[in-house]
């Protein structure tokens, strides 16, 4: 134990303290399978002493937390008793939404997996079936839920559930919260990309990856996004493989949340980095991966997430009391940020997300340069390919609308993006500058980005529905911003024109358009030069 208590006590002194300015929220979710067909060595009961020793250290650190139940750990008479016998006050039992073969078959439905859990998207997931059958399966877990607790769970997650499962939750159980998988590109076999970055949104009836723009359009219960991503690397990672890796705070992670100086990093952006409406991340494991793999990690996490909650930095609840003081705060998805102005040691890179129920936008520094790493737009009336029919293949996919994409449209040797740069004694160069510092406004992010020689600086401003680009100067830069991708990527431009681009993605048309400022190029690169030292763009979707 010596080494974790140096590890812990090194993580605590390199906190600093940071006054509030919105609520930064810690979820320590843990999910229950009964059994794991991947491992033989992963038993039933390695999987439940599991569970047991994660109980025994949140109660050890005072932590609340919520464990969430798939159908056969449920019905298992060990996990009743163990999670029974825990404090309603501090503890929460919800459901995990992966769909085993006893659910399956108590449903009155034919189980078609390889195993008594398949994690295909078409037998694993809600996806996987029919409208009606969803229902069928919905009403057999919480007939049995409620058979065993005494009441239906307040949250259910999983890595993805369809919005019509959702809306049936809400309508029929009264759900107040949930959370699907990170943003990440193929990993297990599962896309999800483009959307509301980190935090939590609405989504809306007919995808419940996208953020509703209304809230007549809205599943009134918000989704987290799980597993606390690193804000600068993951999103890039795999390039060009097939699936991505993973670098977030989930504990079996050796070089990420199994690491203490990367645990320290991460925590000190999450409660010193400027959020807008609010902070968020999840921690915690599922039970498949088995104590040893997560001992370490969460040993090293959940003192520190304790301390920072006792310093009133962090406020560490269960997922349905964070579902229900969304729901309370927000009428609609609010505008959030990830903001990462220290790198690791060793490292030069800066991030800012912003989200909002329109779009997201993320900017990197890297070398002292800048570039738009990605902007995807958001519409409620893009349905899941889910939305009425079960998914056919044993992957699934759920995008949004880009217009950068620095991740599928780059290679090693071309980084997609939109570059600030400028002309100076006749060459195109990449601007230089210095160390950005972030303001928020309400629902809105201020960037000022000083150029390296002092000569001037940029104000980035990201709004609800609008991002603009002002410059201002000692003296003249002939700049702009420069889009580029790597050859060969399918873009999804149909033409641009002086102040629109447009776009198409899975059969909606979309466009980027300046209010100030023009466009120079075709489908495939483009400038954007400003008016009066601004470029002001705006998004449209659905546009015919």
């Amino acid at each position: 134990m010596k080494h974790y208590i140096i590890g812990i006590a090194l993580l605590l002194s390199l906190l600093p303290a940071r006054a509030q300015q919105s609520p930064r929220i810690v979820n320590i979710v843990n999910f229950i399978r009964l059994l794991e067909p991947r491992d033989p060595a992963i038993t039933e009961d390695v999987l439940y002493q599991t569970v047991v020793a994660q109980v025994q250290l949140m109660r050890a650190n005072k932590l609340p937390g919520t464990f969430l139940l798939q159908y056969d750990a449920l019905m298992d008479p060990r996990y009743q008793q163990l999670l029974r016998s825990l404090p309603r006050d501090s503890f929460e039992i919800g459901a995990w939404w992966e769909i085993p073969q006893p659910l399956v078959e108590q449903s009155g439905l034919p189980w078609r997996g390889r195993y008594p859990w398949d994690w295909r998207a078409n037998i694993g997931f809600s996806t996987g079936y029919s409208p009606a059958e969803r229902e069928k399966l919905i009403d057999t877990y919480m007939h049995a839920f409620k058979k065993v607790f005494g009441y239906y769970p307040r949250s259910v997650a999983s890595w993805f559930i369809d919005a019509h499962s959702l809306q049936y939750m809400y309508d029929h159980y009264h759900i107040v919260a949930s959370a699907n998988c990170k943003d990440q590109y193929g990993t297990d076999g599962y896309t999800l990309w483009g959307g509301y970055w980190n935090q939590a949104y609405y989504p809306s009836q007919r995808n419940a990856y996208m953020p509703a723009q209304r809230a007549a359009m809205q599943i009134p219960v918000p989704i987290f996004r799980m597993l606390g991503s690193d804000p600068i690397r993951q999103y890039d990672d795999g390039l060009e493989h097939e699936r991505q890796g993973v670098i977030t705070l989930e504990p079996v992670y050796p070089k990420a949340g199994g690491d203490s100086v990367w645990i320290n990093w991460f925590m000190q952006q999450l409660v010193q980095q400027p959020a807008l409406a609010f902070g968020y991340t999840q921690a915690g494991q599922e039970n498949s991966f088995t104590w040893n793999a997560m001992e370490k990690g969460l040993r090293l996490q959940f003192p520190l997430i304790a301390r920072l909650r006792d310093q009133k930095k962090v406020r560490v609840e269960t997922l349905a009391a964070s579902g229900a003081w969304f729901r309370k705060t927000f009428p609609v998805t609010p505008a959030t940020a990830v903001v990462a102005l220290e790198d690791l040691p060793g490292g030069d890179k800066n991030t800012v997300w912003y989200n909002s129920r329109f779009y997201r936008a993320n900017l990197l520094w890297q070398d002292g340069h800048l570039r738009f790493r990605d902007i995807h737009l958001f519409d409620e009336q893009l349905a899941s390919l889910y939305e009425n029919k079960p998914a056919t293949e044993n992957e699934c996919s759920f995008y949004t609308l880009p217009v950068i994409d620095g991740y599928l449209w780059s290679n090693r040797d071309t980084l997609a993006g939109l570059r600030f740069k400028a002309v100076v004694n006749g060459d195109t160069v990449n601007i230089a500058g210095g160390k950005p510092t972030v303001s928020e406004q309400p629902n809105t992010l201020v960037i000022h980005w000083p150029l390296k020689d002092q000569s001037g600086s940029f104000t980035i401003t990201l709004k609800e529905r609008q991002v603009s680009v002002a410059f201002s100067g000692k003296a003249p830069l002939q700049w702009f911003l420069d889009f580029s991708a790597a050859a060969r990527k399918p873009l999804p431009f149909l033409g641009l024109d002086a102040t629109t681009l447009t776009a198409k993605f899975e059969n909606m048309q979309y466009a980027l358009t300046t209010q100030s400022g023009t466009l120079q190029g075709n489908n495939t690169a483009f400038r954007m030069l400003p008016a009066n030292n601004k470029i002001i763009l705006t998004f449209k979707t659905d546009i015919h």
